[in-house]
């Protein structure tokens, strides 16, 4: 299979992982333990396990879960769900008992692959009838059946921060297409190595990372998890060439006391930001203290990842902005779901080949966020001359204050532009003379003296006093979903 800049992949992963196969070249390095898999033997593994889970009976299409964190056995479930066929269910490790009963009752999957150390959490909350894989007792059946891009490939369950999750189903076409996307943007060849350090049941990490490597024909290391200490020797050690990371990653590198040597440097092309805004002040502080380009992105779980992406050097990168659409179209859309004039605000709304084709069950649902054929996103912004879109919020988080409209991320880019604050969200707290009032809650570094009322005043000098916190909540660090995205909802109940 060829990466064709200009046109999305054809054929399904399971075309693309035997073309991949025809080298032994790595695909994957694990630093933790030492382990590397090559595009050769990764396919044959999956594919024998593939011919496992048909010989259970599994029928083409339908869900297979996996609770595994990353590492070598969570990739090889993940690939042989896909390379026979059938919808790999990822389950959120971070989600909580109760939304894991409910991803694992709703997709109707009746076999699992449990990593270890997740079985006892599974078997406390799993229907009746789910059964875990055991590897060493798949029996291999001759054939695979066919099957096409229409295919369904993924399911992968919304954080459900009001209400239930939601199901988002991807086709092998809209999958492959998202790490299309990626490498469109990024300009990913074979010599390049990805950093994935964000979990690959969410997707970002199985997205951006793994489909961006499969499409361009690269590499990646691979962690189970992010940590601050290690981040910047496993990417010496590895070699990677640019990482993708969630702001609170770069924030929490940015507060640490390591620092990459010039080796690592050299060899990162751009670190890549996304699933919620970055701050003015702390991609301007990160650049200037490691010299690592940050490239500003947007993506979501119903697009495959990336909808939006700033260009690499020496392209202008808009700081502020997630950039310009690559792959898809991009239009704003006025509260009468029209497309809006340039420079006017409303809702962003995506089309093209990696959006998700339903939300599983979920007719409703699935007709309430498209517009005709644009896939309404919930976040308000507008495009400017250049076609680069500026995110001013989300309609759901929206703070109404005496009938104006207040978008929390205003307060919180004035709260980041304090060098102790790690993070920072605005929040609406009920009130009876305004309807909703602003309140914010921050973490701050070890040692920190500023006060409550020195970051309500530089809001104050900033924004006015209207828009500025009455009170600012210090926590050691606010909810965050799998993605490491601040769950702003949540705040007000847990203050």
């Amino acid at each position: 299979m060829i990466f064709d800049k200009a046109a999305p992949p054809k054929g399904t992963i399971r075309d693309w992982l035997d073309a991949r196969a025809d080298s032994a070249d790595v695909a994957i390095v694990f630093p933790e333990t030492g382990e590397d898999l090559t595009w050769r033997a990764l396919r044959d593994s999956a594919r024998d396990m593939a011919r496992g889970l048909v010989g259970l009976g599994i029928a083409p299409g339908e869900s297979v879960a996996i609770v595994h964190p990353n590492g070598r056995e969570g990739v090889l479930s993940l690939y042989a769900a896909l390379y026979g066929g059938f919808r790999a269910t990822m389950i959120n490790l971070a989600a909580g008992p109760d939304a894991i009963a409910y991803a694992l009752d709703h997709c109707g999957a009746r076999y699992a692959f449990v990593h270890d150390s997740q079985i006892d959490a599974i078997q406390n909350v799993a229907p009746e009838g789910l059964r875990i894989i055991d590897t060493d007792a798949l029996h291999d059946v001759d054939d695979i059946p066919e099957f096409g891009p229409d295919q369904h490939a993924l399911l992968m369950y919304t954080s459900g921060t009001t209400g239930q999750p939601k199901g988002v189903v991807h086709s092998h076409a809209s999958l492959l297409a998202g790490g299309w996307t990626t490498a469109i943007a990024h300009d990913l060849s074979p010599a390049d190595r990805g950093f994935c350090v964000l979990p690959i049941y969410h997707i970002n990490g199985l997205c951006v990372t793994m489909m961006g490597a499969l499409v361009s024909g690269g590499s990646l290391a691979m962690t189970t998890r992010f940590s601050a200490s290690k981040f910047w020797d496993q990417a010496a050690a590895t070699q990677v060439t640019w990482f993708s990371v969630v702001p609170t990653i770069i924030s929490h590198l940015l507060h640490s006391d390591t620092n990459p040597d010039a080796d690592v440097r050299d060899r990162l092309r751009f670190g890549r930001s996304a699933s919620s805004a970055l701050a003015v002040e702390t991609q301007s502080a990160f650049e200037q203290r490691f010299n690592v380009p940050i490239i500003e992105t947007m993506g979501l779980t119903e697009t495959a990842a990336q909808i939006l992406s700033n260009p690499l050097p020496p392209g202008v990168r808009k700081i502020g902005s997630p950039g310009k659409g690559y792959g898809n179209e991009v239009c704003i859309l006025t509260p009468d779901l029209t497309p809006a004039p340039a420079n006017q605000e409303g809702e962003i709304a995506i089309r093209g080949p990696n959006v998700m084709v339903e939300y599983l069950h979920n007719p409703e649902a699935t007709a309430k966020t498209f517009a005709g054929d644009w896939l309404r996103t919930g976040d308000l912004g507008h495009v400017d001359e250049d076609g680069y879109v500026f995110v001013t919020g989300r309609l759901k988080e929206l703070i109404i204050k005496g009938g104006e409209n207040i978008a929390p991320r205003e307060i919180d880019e004035v709260l980041y532009s304090e060098p102790d604050i790690i993070e920072a969200a605005a929040f609406a707290r009920p009130c009876q003379s305004y309807g909703e009032t602003v309140e914010a809650a921050v973490s701050v570094r070890p040692g920190s003296q500023v006060s409550e009322a020195a970051l309500i005043d530089l809001c104050q000098q900033r924004l006015g006093k209207f828009k500025s916190p009455d009170c600012i909540h210090f926590l050691d660090e606010l909810p965050k979903g799998p993605s490491g995205k601040i769950q702003r909802l949540k705040l007000a109940a847990l203050v």
